[in-house]
C-alpha cells in the first residue's frame, strides 16, 4: 500500500500511532498530519501482515439500492490464498444468496452453485462440485473478483518507506472501537483509511471507494495468526471459462 504498489486500490499503508514524545492525545485533533514515528509505523502494516501469515476477515461492499455482497472467511496471506462464505443480501425481500468461495491472485472456485448439477448434466460433462474460473481485473471486473484482490493486498513481503507517508496527507483521525478493541484511525488525501489496534500494532480494519464507485468496501481483520488453506482439486471442478452456461450458474 504505497505510492509504489499499483494494483485495484490506491496505495494503501499505515499503522498505529504511538505518542511518547506527542502532546497528550486529549490535546491533539482530530485530521492532524502523522508523526514521522507514525509514519514508519504505517509503512510497515503490510510486512506485519505477511510475517503474521494470514487472518480472518469480513468484507462489506453495499453496492446497490439496499444490496450487499459480505465475504466472511479466513486468509492466507503469506500464501496469498484463502476460502469465504459469500453473502448477497436484499432489502427488498427476496432471500439471500449464498456461495462457498476459494480464491487466489488468479482464479476463483464458486461451490454451492444452484442448479449446477443440472447443467453439467444436460451440457454432458462430469459431476463437479466447484466452478472455476480466472479473477477478471480491470473496470468491467465483477465485484467479487474485486473484493478478493483487495483482501490479498492487504499483505507485503518488504515494508513501505516510512519517508513515503511524511507530509504526504496523511492524518491521524482519532480512537475508534474495532470489534470490541480499541484502535486508531488513519485516513489518507486520496479517499482510504485505516484502524490499527492499539495493543498489537496491527491493521484491523481497510476501508477504500472504488474507481468510479460511489459506495465503500470495508475490511475487517482479526485473529491474526497463520492460516492453510487447501483449494479445491482439479477434479473437483469443472472450467467456468471454457463452458460460459456453466459460468451463468454462479451469479456473482
Amino acid at each position: 500500500m504505497s505510492a509504489r504498489r499499483p494494483p485495484l486500490l490506491p496505495a494503501l499503508g499505515l499503522a498505529m500511532a504511538v505518542l511518547a514524545g506527542c502532546s497528550g492525545a486529549g490535546e491533539r485533533a482530530e485530521g492532524a498530519p502523522v508523526t514521522a514515528e507514525e509514519a514508519d509505523l504505517l509503512a510497515q502494516l503490510l510486512a506485519d501482515n505477511h510475517e503474521r501469515g494470514g487472518a480472518d476477515f469480513v468484507v462489506t461492499a453495499p453496492y446497490g439500492e439496499d444490496t450487499v455482497l459480505t465475504l466472511t472467511g479466513e486468509v492466507d496471506l503469506a500464501g496469498g490464498a484463502g476460502r469465504a462464505h459469500a453473502v448477497t443480501s436484499y432489502g427488498d425481500g427476496r432471500p439471500d444468496e449464498t456461495r462457498t468461495l476459494f480464491f487466489t491472485a488468479d482464479g476463483l472456485w464458486f461451490g454451492e452453485v444452484p442448479g449446477l448439477a443440472a447443467v453439467l448434466g444436460a451440457e454432458g460433462l462430469p459431476e463437479a462440485s466447484y466452478v472455476h474460473r480466472p479473477v477478471a481485473l480491470g473496470e468491467e471486473a465483477p465485484l467479487v473478483d474485486v473484493l478478493t484482490t483487495v483482501v490479498l493486498n492487504l499483505s507485503a513481503e518488504e515494508p513501505d518507506d516510512g519517508g513515503d507517508f511524511r507530509g504526504a496527507g496523511y492524518t491521524w483521525e482519532g480512537d475508534r472501537s474495532i470489534d470490541g478493541e480499541l484502535a486508531q484511525l488513519y485516513a489518507s488525501e486520496a479517499g482510504w483509511s485505516v484502524a490499527v489496534d492499539r495493543s498489537t500494532d496491527l491493521l484491523v480494519q481497510y476501508r477504500t471507494s472504488l474507481p468510479g464507485q460511489e459506495f465503500e468496501v470495508t475490511v475487517t481483520l482479526s485473529d491474526h495468526g497463520p492460516r492453510e488453506i487447501t483449494l479445491p482439486a482439479e477434479g473437483e471442478s469443472v472450467d467456468g471459462s471454457a463452458h460460459p452456461e456453466v459460468a451463468a450458474t454462479v451469479g456473482l
